[in-house]
């Protein structure tokens, strides 16, 4: 009965943390209260992995019909940003809106919050859409490209449940404040899966190296969010996501251009 249970849970988290991080409509099998998401937070990495895999089905079948490796590259991102309905990238342009054109707390909180996109969140826009489609561009290879979207989407969400435990929302309200801290359990699980998925991926001592890139970027942002706005908004998360994303991207790219090239 306990193991019905503690499955009946696995499922629950999992349908969460993919309803959470895509427009899938899984739905939840209750109602998601205050807490929850920072339970389930431990599948984002999973619900990484799904966005991944459609990037790459997306770059594969674009390869097949003969398709050069710089619009197979667009479509493989264009894929995985429908899937996402664009939340990483919404969060990109209004953290640079926000903490780029706000003076005061209350006015890049005010400015983050505003649907409308100026000039720091277009430039942030363009520039991560950019490097991540020129980084799949020099990979090229298919079975690389889908070894790199699967890494990238799968390791850059494993370190947001850390990063929410370890700082403190922004304001009371919003989707940050209600989702609420994840145990460190959670956030371990999560750090353990983007690792098994680096280490599959890149092997052992890559797989180190990038977690101490993804480790650094996330200590600049908390820096950076804690400075500013005294904490973390769902935007910020977002913007994380991304550079934690961009960067695995760059890493890849590095990694399997120098391969081919030996």
């Amino acid at each position: 009965m306990l193991q019905v249970k503690q499955l009946r849970g696995l499922v629950a988290d999992l349908r969460i943390g993919i309803t959470l991080a895509t427009i899938l409509p899984l739905g939840s099998p209750t109602t998601v209260d205050d807490g929850d998401v920072a339970r389930a937070s431990w599948s984002l990495p999973v619900a990484g992995l799904l966005v991944g895999l459609l990037g790459s089905a997306a770059y594969v079948v674009a390869h097949a019909i003969g398709l050069a490796p710089g619009p197979a590259a667009m479509l493989a991102l264009a894929s995985t940003i429908f899937l996402t309905g664009a939340l990483h990238e919404d969060g990109v342009a209004d953290t640079a809106d926000g903490l780029g054109g706000g003076r005061t707390r209350d006015r890049k909180l005010e400015i983050m919050r505003d649907s409308r996109i100026g000039t720091y969140g277009a430039c942030a826009l363009v520039i991560s859409i950019m490097l991540r489609w020129s980084a799949l561009t020099a990979i090229a290879e298919p079975r690389s490209v889908v070894v790199a979207l699967l890494l990238a989407h799968a390791a850059a969400r494993a370190g947001v449940p850390t990063f929410m435990a370890f700082v403190p929302p922004a304001r009371p309200d919003g989707l940050s404040a209600s989702a609420g801290r994840p145990a460190p359990p959670h956030a371990v699980i999560a750090l353990g899966l983007g690792a098994v998925v680096l280490a599959l991926g890149f092997g052992p001592g890559k797989a180190i190296l990038a977690m101490i890139l993804l480790s650094l970027i996330g200590f600049m942002m908390a820096r950076l969010a804690i400075k500013q706005i005294g904490g973390h908004t769902g935007d910020i998360l977002g913007a994380f996501e991304q550079l934690g994303e961009t960067a695995i991207l760059l890493m890849a790219a590095a990694l399997f251009h120098a391969g081919l090239q030996s």
